[in-house]
């Protein structure tokens, strides 16, 4: 019999039917789920209609405005549903706008409602310097680690600082290890007044004179937990510069822009955390009144800083106190003198430094960088300082040379040195652990003296950098510093440099963390991490938990380059008996006391060069004055036009070094077309002739916290159409400059803010009502002019200082409207260290004109020589003022230095020392009449 057929019935059908769209249905769910939860750096996924969020009122959402909306979820990678929103209990409304620039956080849609849970100010008592609370929360955050009672300090510091402190009563946290003044007594009369909310807790800030809000921490809630602190506030205005060290425009944009802060190795990008870290703003205040105010967060650790529409700013740090300063001005150089107060003012730099410098990785010899030198000689462009990048070294190891392609390289520093010359070379803090043992002394006695970082268990942290497997030093310990004087001095007796290039510093190495990873810990993975390139603290650097003397890198990491510097600045002090020259890559509040900085790995591109004004500019309000970018570019092939316009703007860096990369064409002057190599030559002696004014324009920085490259905004701070200009600066008060930044022009438009302004080098005047004016710039020409009432000092120009030094010096004067001008001059023997406190120095602040009206100025490689003629708009007179000699100007003789004349405007000591010559001559004068 065959077997029966199996029977289908209707149940059957729909039972089975049933089933596969119930299979259907749940991979449907579970693919909706996935995409949703999947993390995404999209615009979030737009909602239905927002209803109110749990525990809170829908019209209490509706009436904040998207501009002051403060984002209640801020971490990455997450798509921001409503449901994640609502249970964190704030508002969730998806923003009207359009969505953000890619790479550009947009309106929040999911933001704290009025009357989030935040700290009460249960008390307040009146101290000698101020003010203490105390602050309760009472509902604990969405945070791991509240911290639920703080201690708050109010301290009004002097008339124009007030300094707030908010910490932990109960347990010490990490705070940061620089040195910053005590006050002693309260200040008497204070520029602002301090306002405090109960209920929720804040600070108001406001400016007596005006009554202007500078501060207003109400606008959101406080945070503060174990690693979490976020502090809000409103600003003055949209007006925000500082925040370092970003790739931007001067003027921050304020439209949801998210700066954030942790050294990190990287080439200058935009909306990318580079190799600095500086918590400080400088504000404009609104409606053009020429007022500003400073804001400064003493804090080392990872952070994010939120500009906003509102306009508002956001703090979200994770670790260390609330310590922050408020700088009341009134104007912005006065902001910037009260914030160096704090940090330190920057070092007297030695006068060799204010050359140009030259440089390249990938010389590939000692021989092949002696024979730039000797074009640059034989050619007769100026050039003080030669360098070396990494390639100088034995395998990349620091404190060695290349035995055979540098093998001359002593011999190349002894010619330098005979030129009137220096020498300057690159080290990286990575110390190579693998060579043999007894092979390598810095690594063994680094190993005997305990001085390299380590992991939570005691042993070596070992990361990855040029050299292959390194350690790195501790430089919070002292002990480091000893032995990092140790090993240059070993060096030094090899290869007498006169200078240090500090890189790598952030610290950076090739692998993440260590060759062994790290522990999972909370410093390793934080409850919120800020937008820090690679997403993880150990990007591309060491174990956040990894050791050292003062605290863990989680606290430490963003000090590494300051406290290299510092090592490296006292060692060099201590070797030469000079002052140092110390650049470095990674920097920090302070650090204008140590070294200077370049801005990093730039590109050969005209954007770059653009870019690099801000940089400058913004490092001068961070009080590192000493700054400039790699001239042409560090990476890619330059091109020759846009060499020559770089060099020219880099003739007004306040650093100026030309340096690029390895396997690229060479960039040197002398690489490069006759007319190219005469324009180059041409803006370096124009700098060399400015010497003596930048030399005292760094004079007044290093003793009155003043800038050196300065913003316009700095001289004409009611003028709001300067507020953003980062296409032309000043040289101090007086000397504006205005470079061709693009490609294929002979000429340029700049803006003259209002009154008289002469052409440098003609002497025609302009009267600016605060205008653009097109101006004529061929390819060897940068345009450059004198604000009215300026009195500048200038000498003619050599190739080398040492020769230019002893040049007769010159006034530039140009004549305001009634005939007046005034300027100052500063000198001393360029390199001693302390000669302000050792009365080593000349100075006088009341350099005068001359009248006369008999000379006009001839142009001769961009420096001034005078011819006479009866129209001439130039007033030298054919006496001296110094009364010198007529066999020596100032006769010095064995006993005093200078010898001046009962009338003469120097105070020069017993022991004064001119620079490199016994014959400083008089200062001969050129007025510009209107």
């Amino acid at each position: 019999l065959l077997p029966r057929r199996p029977s289908c019935s209707a149940t059957t059908a729909l039972i089975s039917l049933g089933s596969l769209l119930l299979l259907v249905c749940g991979l449907w769910l579970l693919v909706t789920i996935f995409w949703l939860q999947a993390p995404s750096n999209s615009v979030p996924h737009r909602a239905p209609p927002p209803r109110g969020s749990p525990g809170t009122e829908p019209q209490a959402c509706g009436v904040v405005p998207e501009a002051w909306r403060f984002d209640c979820y801020p971490e990455r990678g997450v798509v921001v549903t409503r449901e994640l929103c609502e249970a964190r209990n704030c508002c969730f409304i998806p923003a009207s706008s359009s969505p953000p620039a890619p790479g550009r956080n947009g309106v929040p849609w999911c933001f704290y409602p009025p009357g989030f849970p935040s700290y009460s100010l249960v008390s307040v008592n009146a101290t000698d310097l101020g003010q203490t609370g105390t602050l309760v929360k009472m509902v604990k955050t969405y945070y791991p680690k509240d911290i639920l009672t703080l201690q708050l300090e109010l301290l009004y510091e002097t008339d124009n600082r007030l300094r707030v402190r908010i910490t932990d009563p109960s347990e010490s946290r990490f705070e940061v290890p620089i040195a910053v003044p005590k006050a002693t007594e309260k200040a008497s009369n204070p520029a602002y007044s301090v306002e405090l909310s109960n209920e929720p807790f804040g600070i108001i800030v406001k400016r007596t004179s005006t009554g202007a809000v500078l501060l207003n921490t109400t606008v959101a809630p406080l945070f503060y937990c174990d690693q979490f602190l976020q502090l809000s506030s409103s600003l003055s205005s949209q007006y925000i510069y500082g925040l370092g060290e970003h790739r931007s425009s001067f003027l921050h944009d304020i439209h949801w822009n998210t700066l954030t802060m942790w050294a990190r190795d990287v080439a200058p990008t935009e909306l990318t955390n580079l190799y600095g870290v500086h918590p400080f703003y400088l504000a404009m205040d609104e409606g053009g009144t020429g007022t500003a105010h400073g804001f400064f967060l003493l804090n080392s650790n990872a952070m994010d800083v939120v500009l906003q529409p509102g306009p508002a700013i956001t703090w979200r740090t994770i670790g260390g106190i609330l310590d922050f300063y408020v700088f009341l001005g009134p104007d912005p150089a006065s902001v910037i003198g009260q914030y160096l107060e704090v940090v330190g003012y920057p070092a007297m730099p030695v006068y060799w430094a204010l050359g140009y410098h030259l440089c390249r990785w990938g010389y590939g010899s000692s021989n092949a960088t002696w024979d730039v030198v000797k074009n640059m000689r034989n050619y007769g462009i100026p050039q003080d300082v030669q360098w070396n990048d990494i390639d100088y070294m034995d395998r990349s190891l620091d404190f060695t040379f290349d035995p055979t392609a540098f093998s001359t390289l002593p011999d190349m520093v002894k010619d330098l040195h005979s030129h009137g010359q220096r020498y300057v070379m690159m080290l990286d803090p990575g110390i190579s652990s693998v060579q043999p043992e007894g092979g390598y002394w810095p690594y063994d006695e680094g190993l005997r003296r305990g001085v390299f970082i380590n992991h939570t268990d005691g042993s070596t942290l070992i990361g990855k950098v040029w050299p292959g497997l390194t350690a790195f030093p501790d430089f919070s310990d002292d002990v480091t510093h000893e032995w990092w004087y140790d090993n240059l001095k070993r060096f030094h007796d090899k290869v007498p440099f006169d200078g240090l290039w500090i890189d790598m510093n952030e610290p950076s190495s090739f692998v993440d963390g260590s060759t062994v990873g790290c522990p999972d810990t909370e410093l390793e993975n934080p409850p919120y991490t800020p937008g820090i390139l690679g997403g993880l603290l150990r990007a591309k650097t060491l174990c956040a938990s990894a050791v050292q003397k003062t605290s863990s890198h989680y606290n430490m990491h963003s000090l590494y380059g300051l406290l290299e510097a510092k090592a490296s600045a006292r060692a060099l002090k201590r070797m030469l008996g000079k002052r140092a020259f110390v650049i470095s890559r990674s920097t920090f509040p302070s650090q204008g006391q140590y070294s200077g900085h370049w801005l990093g790995d730039n590109r050969s591109h005209w954007k770059d060069m653009y870019t690099s004004i801000a940089g400058m500019l913004t490092f001068n309000l961070l009080g590192v004055p000493l700054v400039g970018a790699d001239i042409c570019g560090f990476s890619e092939q330059t091109e020759e036009e846009l060499c020559v316009r770089w060099t020219q703007l880099g003739a007004f860096y306040p650093f100026t070094r030309n340096h690029n990369s390895i396997d690229q064409k060479p960039q040197d002057p002398p690489a490069f077309s006759p007319r190219a190599r005469s324009a180059m030559k041409q803006s370096l002696l124009l700098r060399s002739s400015l010497f003596p004014l930048l030399y005292t324009l760094f004079h007044r920085a290093h003793t009155h916290g003043h800038t050196v490259a300065r913003p316009l905004l700095f001289e004409f701070p009611k003028d709001v159409r300067t507020y953003g200009i980062d296409r032309q600066f000043l040289w101090g008060k007086s000397l504006m400059v205005t470079p061709v930044l693009d490609p294929g022009v002979d000429y340029v438009v700049g803006y003259f803010p209002q009154g008289l302004w002469y052409d440098y080098y003609t002497g025609d005047s302009i009267r600016s009502k605060g205008e653009e004016l097109r101006l004529k710039a061929p390819l060897d020409h940068i345009n450059l002019h004198l604000r009215e009432g300026a009195v500048i000092p200038t000498q003619r120009p050599n190739t080398t200082l040492f020769v230019s030094s002893g040049q007769p010096l010159h006034l530039v004067s140009s004549l305001s409207e009634d005939g007046s001008a005034g300027g100052e001059l500063f000198w001393d023997d360029g390199e001693s260290i302390d000669t302000l406190e050792t009365d080593q120095y000349a100075h006088t602040s009341t350099l005068r004109p001359v009248r006369s009206d008999h000379y006009r100025p001839v142009r001769s490689d961009h420096y001034r020589q005078y011819a006479p003629t009866t129209t001439d708009r130039y007033a030298p007179t054919t006496t001296d003022r110094y009364a010198p000699t007529t066999t020596d100007q100032y006769a010095p003789t064995s006993t005093e230095q200078y010898a001046p004349t009962s009338t003469d405007q120097y105070a020069p000591t017993s022991t004064l020392r001119p620079l490199q010559t016994s014959t400083l001559r008089p200062l001969q004068t050129s007025t510009l009449r209107p």
